[in-house]
């Protein structure tokens, strides 16, 4: 009755253990023994900075091993179930098991993706930045449905994310929206989609009904962690607040709550108006400048930089990365995997995830994380 999926479980578990010893999941686990051994040093608790960098340790890694641990469980607890619903000839279950079946698939290949993630702060939050370019109106309107298309993603996958800045359009949409998202591998995932994106489209706002072209730059900066030390020189760095704007609610302040931070040296400006406090805006945005300047830190070490800086590029023809077409063809393409779909409003209701697989699978680096 169940010999089917009895097979599938059996070849699901196989691939786990597969999947977890090119992992080095039981490395990992030794490890965390290791730390948790130290953790129950009385001495360390004499040193607050050595237990506080265990303590992140531990759950960077705890973040690896349980979910494996966790699907390895669930898949062996479901083939006791297939055992014992079969010896029993209890037909009833069968819908129950497919059920965990099916979402035990889920979980493994999500998890399998993860392998992907090489940078440090893949595993962790993210700032993701939408910034409308060449196309004046149209390209704000298209920044808008960007952000739709993201947080439509995010609420599929269970992220939390923040405002932190949102800058209306003149006419419509949005200039530029900067989110908080909170999550694991938050960044990692985001990263995948940084660089130019593209729309053609016969415009809302033409009484002509002609067809136009719109820009929009998407920027992945990962947020770091508190035991990452970055210095800032408040003499190179000019502060100034204004009046929070946006679609109204909790993004509109009628004081100068908001505050924008420019690191002169470098021209990063970042802002936040995410607080109805001036003194809360200012800590995020501080944080958000330790986020960039730690990030471009990391860039300029790199030879490759000028390949990873997606701000170097214009955010015009010739720089996109992904093309989202509604006229005269519906398709969506990701020019740098060749992955396409002429689901256009399937993606713009945030179906991203086979162009994010895609892009992981095809092993290449992030356009830009910035």
């Amino acid at each position: 009755m169940y010999e089917e999926q009895s097979k599938e479980v059996s070849a699901l578990l196989h691939r786990v253990a597969e999947d977890m010893d090119s992992l080095h999941i039981n490395d990992f686990r030794q490890k965390l023994a290791d730390l948790r051994l130290r953790q129950s040093d009385p001495e360390i608790y004499n040193n607050f900075d050595k237990l506080k960098g265990i303590n992140i340790e531990v759950k960077k890694i705890e973040n690896i091993v349980k979910p494996w641990d966790d699907v390895k469980t669930r898949l062996e607890d479901l083939s006791v179930l297939i055992e014992i619903s079969e010896s029993e000839k209890d037909a009833g279950a069968r819908g129950e098991i497919l059920g965990a079946l099916t979402g035990s698939l889920a979980v493994v290949k999500e998890l399998e993706l993860r392998r992907f993630f090489q940078e440090d702060f893949d595993a962790g939050n993210s700032y993701l930045s939408i910034q409308s370019g060449a196309g004046g109106t149209e390209s704000c309107d298209w920044a808008l449905m960007l952000y739709r298309m993201y947080t439509r993603w995010m609420e599929s996958r269970g992220y939390a994310y923040t405002i932190m800045d949102y800058q209306e359009g003149d006419e419509a949409g949005v200039k530029s929206v900067t989110l908080l998202v909170e999550g694991p591998y938050a960044h990692g995932f985001l990263a995948c989609e940084a660089g130019v994106h593209r729309l053609v489209r016969i415009s809302p706002f033409d009484a002509n009904a002609r067809r136009h072209t719109s820009f929009v730059a998407v920027y992945a900066t990962p947020e770091i962690e508190d035991d990452v030390e970055v210095t800032l020189n408040w003499t190179e760095i000019r502060t100034d607040t204004y009046r929070s704007s946006g679609a109204g609610g909790q993004h509109v302040n009628k004081t100068d709550s908001a505050v924008r931070l420019t690191h002169i040296p470098s021209g990063i400006v970042v802002s936040c108006q995410a607080e109805r406090s001036q003194i809360q805006n200012r800590e995020k945005a501080i944080r958000m400048l330790k986020a960039k300047l730690h990030e471009k830190a990391l860039l300029d070490r790199q030879a490759a930089m000028d390949a990873k800086a997606i701000e170097k590029k214009k955010i015009e023809w010739g720089s996109q990365i992904r093309s989202y077409v509604m006229q005269p063809y519906q398709l969506v393409k990701d020019h740098r995997t060749e992955f396409e779909t002429s689901n256009v409003n399937a993606v713009l209701d945030g179906e991203i995830e086979p162009f994010l697989e895609a892009y992981l699978r095809s092993g290449q680096t992030a356009t830009a994380k910035s």
